[in-house]
């Protein structure tokens, strides 16, 4: 007797059942001489046979293609060694919880010429270039807390800023990185409640908090995601002083939730100017009624039963006063931006789309208030595009390419896809073969060689 596997884990989300070496990957196309370095993405990916109950709980595994001197040199994945893929739980037997346990599933980044893969309960796991695991990383015992999937760093300093939120007090927790590599500061920040928050923003002198009512309930424990919507908690957005850690203004907007921020600035009246994929009340209830079944949707860009899209919130210290803006009517997930331009104003975002079934990678122009697409068309879905910089003297902000894994539909192949960023309607740049389906994930990187000399 069979029975149907649950759709996050089959077609274009189905897992690999192992982890395997590819050299010399064919491509379409040519690749740019200036792509030096490697790409690696991150996503759940449970072990074969293991029962898997919700989409994000599966176990970390990096896929990463490395380019150089216009060629693809290899593919690799691997699974993040951690304990809890050793049959570990975080939950220890006295009701502590052990932060270095955890499936190191969402995110991987690169700080200081360490690279981590990141989940937002646990401590990051070190990988080495060529994604074997060095183990958890708690900063020499100073990181205390969870370290949130989507630190920022700021593209001046160097600094890394992040956050951790708890399903008990500390319910919420500021850190700040050094540009090399040391946990340097932490503040406790006050909340009601714990919340997942699992995106934050930063300005020049800011950080901002999103403070809203996706909030921990031990009654969905049984869902796998101890998380749901509370009409009775409200939602806020605080603005933090970068030189004043803890102190924090909130500003009461319209109930909604984010999983993504575009990128957030100081204007030239002081206004705080944040823009992330917001959904509202009824579609974030949709949006994570729909997770349970049919992530689908979100994977590939768009929530499957509810509809998220670039909004833009303008916070002004000196009133008090907040307006919300919708700045396109295309439903999007998986913003980004060029990272040089983290915290300061910028022209371009960058999203994935899934509507009706077709596909696409767009750019939103805020200036001309305009997008373009490239569309994928029926059969394709599309991971999220990372902007990587042309390295060219005095470049334009959008001169560069945004790289992204696709997959087929039905997770029989996939591709490295690379786009020039200036022309996202026109044909790829270049496409490189993968030698398997990768499944679609969560979040990656292009991290540059130079990244990875010694400092």
């Amino acid at each position: 007797m069979t029975s149907t596997p649950p759709l996050h884990v089959a077609g274009h989300l189905a897992p690999v059942a192992d982890e395997i070496d590819a050299v010399d990957l064919p491509v379409e196309g040519a690749l740019p001489p200036g792509l030096v370095g490697r790409y690696l993405r991150n996503g759940p990916n449970p072990l074969p046979g293991e029962p898997s109950s919700h989409w994000f709980t599966g176990h970390g595994m990096v896929h990463g293609v490395r380019l150089r001197e216009g060629r693809a040199e290899w593919y690799r994945n691997r699974w993040v060694r951690t304990r809890a893929l050793a049959g570990e739980s975080m939950l220890q037997a006295d009701g502590t919880v052990d932060r270095a346990v955890g499936h190191a599933n969402t995110h991987v980044i690169e700080h200081a010429g360490r690279i981590m893969a990141l989940v937002e309960s646990s401590f990051p796991h070190v990988l080495t270039p060529e994604l074997d695991t060095v183990g958890p990383c708690d900063f020499g015992g100073r990181l205390t807390t969870a370290m949130t999937a989507h630190p920022k760093t700021d593209p001046v300093t160097g600094e890394l800023h992040l956050f951790g939120y708890g399903m008990r007090p500390p319910f919420l927790t500021y850190h700040r990185l050094s540009a090399e590599g040391e946990l340097v500061r932490s503040s406790e920040i006050e909340v009601p409640g714990a919340t997942m928050m699992h995106d934050f923003a930063i300005t020049d002198r800011h950080a901002l908090f999103l403070d809203l009512p996706m909030t921990f309930q031990l009654g969905r424990l049984a869902t796998g995601m101890p998380f749901g919507w509370d009409d009775g908690y409200g939602a806020r957005i605080g603005v933090m002083p970068l030189d004043d850690p803890g102190t924090v203004r909130w500003f009461e907007v319209e109930p909604s939730y984010v999983f993504h921020v575009g990128n957030a600035h100081t204007d030239a009246a002081g206004r705080v100017v944040l823009d992330a994929v917001r959904y509202g009340a009824a579609d974030a209830v949709a949006m994570w009624d729909g997770l349970g079944t049919d992530p689908a949707g979100l994977a590939s860009g768009a929530a499957a039963t509810g509809s998220a899209r670039l909004h833009r919130w303008v916070l002004d210290p000196s009133t008090g006063g907040v307006t919300e803006t919708a700045l396109d009517d295309r439903a999007v997930e998986f913003p980004t931006v060029d990272d040089e331009r983290v915290g300061r104003e910028a022209r371009y975002r960058y999203a994935v789309a899934d509507s009706h079934g077709r596909a696409g990678i767009v750019k939103f122009d805020a200036e001309r208030g305009t997008r373009a697409e490239h569309d994928l068309g029926t059969d394709t879905v599309a991971g999220e595009a990372v902007f990587v910089p042309s390295g060219a003297p005095g470049r334009a902000e959008d001169d560069g390419w945004l790289l992204s894994i696709t997959t087929r539909r039905d997770g029989s192949a996939s591709r490295l896809l690379v786009l020039d960023a200036t022309d996202v309607a026109g044909p790829p740049v270049a496409a490189v073969q993968l030698p398997r389906g990768v499944p679609s994930g969560f979040h990656g990187s292009w991290i540059d060689d130079a990244d990875l000399e010694p400092r």
